[in-house]
């Protein structure tokens, strides 16, 4: 008889500071150590450079992945000015010699200015966007021709925030998929003295913040100590902007089933209407989505994630197994 695959220990979200140096997959792998399951994943990489935060989602609350594909992302960035890379950060070859610009914080304004709204970006050579199956930056390690096709990126805020030296720092939120490096060429183009990704910190992912990231160091501390759980933000507190419904037995078995189900309007409590402190804007990018409600047995546990097929009438989309 087969072994029962067993539930992951723990389910839910883990905000945590991501080092400079560090690949996200390093992280990962730093946190399946500590957790002592492999069952995690991420709401978008960051590259090594870059800190700030990096989201995992942990056990059963994989399975809401889909759910975060359209978060905006909210950065601070340094643009260093003088010369460009190739891989637009400060870690790759210079494309010429080293020059001392003098910046004109008016120019910089007017031209991240000009770039909100939406608009076609071209990523960079040196990505992990697939050429032919291929992640690019093989491909242009070795030299080789890299044809990318632009994507549609959308910018909501790029502002100026200071200038020192040939270092200046910007704050932007933007939607998923935009490459900050990218922006940093480009305005480096536009001055004609080339430009590049000095330093950057994700500040916020939709409603997960810098304020809520933990370093790998304190949670390595928590794991020893006992407190692991007490790091993560919960199953049933997750997806906190989608209304909530708690059902009754009869309904609840046909939720488990995957079957379509009714609710009243006074069964429906709204969602968090205000981003919490630290967080984007607004928590979505791109086009409207059908509304989704967070569907809770008696028990106060989230058993369904559904969206509505007509006013009241919703349709399960994920639905989590009951714990043993």
């Amino acid at each position: 008889m087969p072994r029962q695959p067993q539930p992951a220990p723990f389910d839910g979200a883990l905000v945590i500071n991501k080092p400079k140096g560090k690949t996200s997959h390093d992280v990962v792998d730093a946190v399946r150590h500590l957790a002592g399951f492999r069952q995690i994943g991420h709401l978008g990489t960051l590259d090594p450079l870059a800190t700030g935060v990096l989201v995992l989602l942990l056990g059963r609350a994989t399975r809401l992945v889909q759910f975060y594909s359209g978060r905006r992302k909210r950065y601070s960035a340094g643009f260093r000015f003088g010369f460009a890379t190739d891989t637009y950060d400060s870690e790759g070859e210079a494309q010429g010699p080293d020059s001392v610009p003098l910046l004109d914080a008016a120019v910089l304004e007017r031209l991240a200015a000009e770039r909100i709204g939406r608009f076609e970006q071209m990523p960079p050579s040196f990505s992990a966007k697939k050429v032919h199956g291929r992640p690019a930056y093989e491909l242009a390690r070795k030299k080789q021709p890299v044809e990318l096709k632009a994507v549609e990126v959308e910018l909501f805020e790029y502002k100026l925030l200071e200038m020192e030296g040939s270092i200046a720092r910007f704050v932007i939120e933007c939607s998923s998929g935009t490459y900050i490096r990218s922006l940093a060429h480009e305005m480096g183009q536009k001055l004609g003295c080339g430009a590049h990704l000095a330093e950057i910190t994700r500040t916020a992912v939709g409603e997960f913040s810098l304020e809520q990231a933990i370093p790998l160091e304190e949670l390595a501390e928590a794991k020893r100590a006992g407190k692991f759980a007490d790091c993560l933000i919960r199953l049933e507190n997750l997806l906190p902007n989608f209304p909530r419904a708690n059902v009754l037995p009869v309904i609840e078995k046909r939720v488990r089933h995957g079957s379509k189900f009714n609710v009243s309007i006074a069964q429906i409590q709204p969602g968090r209407a205000e981003p919490p402190p630290g967080a984007t804007m607004q928590l979505d990018g791109g086009e409207p989505k059908a509304p989704r409600l967070r569907v809770f047995g008696q028990q106060d546990k989230l058993i369904a994630i559904a969206e509505a097929v007509v006013p009241r009438t919703y349709q399960p989309i994920v639905v989590f197994e009951p714990l043993p």
